[in-house]
């Protein structure tokens, strides 16, 4: 197969590994005819792993995963890169540097799933395996223009995925629709998606408007107006998010950090050795603490049926950007972004995340369910994708 095929996106540094010829999947599949591309942190046999670093990895056995997509009839087309080891939202790693927005290439794509986000946005592959611990697959997503798919903890496979963080981690899917992800769903699980309708659900939405600029803000808001969504409070979980993943991150790579040069980048570097510096018994208390903030979760699915928050603070900021200007004020980039996706990684439930056109770039919202209610989240986000289509085009600038 020619590389040619993937030139604009190996440009833009969403390719990792493009193999001579793709892995087939097989004849006859419900997926046959459709292309997915794998983030770097995937093992897919004679195949090569690096995680976007320079770093010693873990070994890994062959993703539970890609097998299956392959055996439903998908056909694996390369790897992407990502932010180095998945530990970042900007789209940075060592090998390739900062990767690009197709929307704009003086802007960040999101991590850490860029490559997956890139690949599937210049429509290189029908759909992308992510992974999401704190908004991977959610920022990069809508940050390029399409969707993404952060099932509820443990329901893909993370068999043969290399970790960030075991309490957070999830494998998803982007993909430039919704109806591609349940198609994808559906063949993992070889059922139907169950039906669902977002008519006279009772919808809430995360009311943070400090937490985003004025643009990104008037267009969540136009479309909870346009739902009778109602506003509810949640509060700020990065400090127990980050005691827990920068912890578990330091176990995962503790081979490499005793090494006299690990191989990380330097702000990758930074976060394993303060996650080295985490003691045990802070870990244990930030998981008491995700205990405590599941409860609160769960008494906003008795008051609502699903849940709406900004996916995104603002849309792509420029490369080389560190701080974002906010309706609250200066807030930098990595926290900014995390304290509105982490919380559904740090408490496992489902989230589609669905872009919102603003001029010719994209925010987005997420579209959130109780855990387990991946079937019906999926439903209702592809109504939500035609509400949005038809009702709310494009936002300005």
């Amino acid at each position: 197969m020619s590389t040619d095929l993937y030139a604009r996106g190996r440009e833009l540094g969403a390719w990792a590994h493009i193999p001579d010829r793709p892995l087939e999947g097989r004849k006859g599949g419900p997926l046959e005819g459709l292309t997915f591309s794998v983030k770097d942190l995937f093992e897919v046999q004679n195949w090569p792993t690096a995680a976007s670093t320079h770093a010693q990895l873990p070994a890994l056995e062959p993703s539970e995963l890609v097998k299956t997509l392959l055996e439903r009839g998908a056909t694996c087309v390369g790897k992407t890169h990502l932010h180095e080891i998945a530990f970042g939202i900007l789209g940075w790693n060592p090998l390739t540097g900062q990767a690009k927005n197709p929307l704009g290439v003086e802007r960040i794509s999101g991590g850490s799933s860029s490559g997956a986000a890139i690949s599937v946005a210049l429509g290189e592959c029908d759909f992308a395996l992510g992974t999401d611990t704190g908004g991977s697959i959610r920022t990069p997503a809508v940050l390029c223009g399409v969707v993404g798919f952060k099932p509820t903890w443990g329901r893909y496979s993370s068999v043969g995925v290399l970790p960030l963080s075991s309490t957070c981690d999830h494998a998803g899917t982007l993909a430039r629709d919704v109806g591609t992800l349940i198609r994808v769903d559906e063949a993992l699980f070889e059922r139907p998606v169950e039906k669902s309708s977002l008519e006279n659900l009772k919808i809430g939405f995360w009311n943070v408007p400090s937490w985003t600029t004025l643009e990104v803000w008037t267009a969540f808001s136009s479309l909870t107006d346009a739902l009778g969504a109602a506003p509810f409070d949640f509060p700020e979980v990065l400090d127990t998010y980050s005691s827990i993943v920068q912890y578990e991150a330091a176990q995962v790579h503790r081979v490499a950090l005793e090494r006299e040069n690990p191989g990380f980048g330097v702000p990758t570097l930074e976060l394993l050795r303060r996650g080295q510096g985490i003691p045990q018994s802070r870990y244990l208390e930030a998981m008491s603490e995700r205990e405590s903030l599941k409860a609160v979760l769960e008494a906003l699915f008795t008051r609502f049926d699903v849940i709406l928050a900004p996916t995104v603070p603002a849309v792509a900021p420029r490369i080389g950007q560190e701080m974002l200007e906010l309706l609250g004020g200066p807030t930098p980039l990595r926290p900014a972004f995390l304290r509105l996706t982490a919380p559904f990684s740090l408490l496992g439930v489902p989230v589609v995340s669905l872009p919102l056109k603003i001029g010719t770039l994209s925010a987005g919202v997420q579209l959130v369910g109780r855990s387990g209610d991946d079937s019906k989240v999926l439903s209702l986000a592809l109504e939500l994708e035609t509400l949005i289509s038809k009702t709310f085009k494009e936002f300005p600038l």
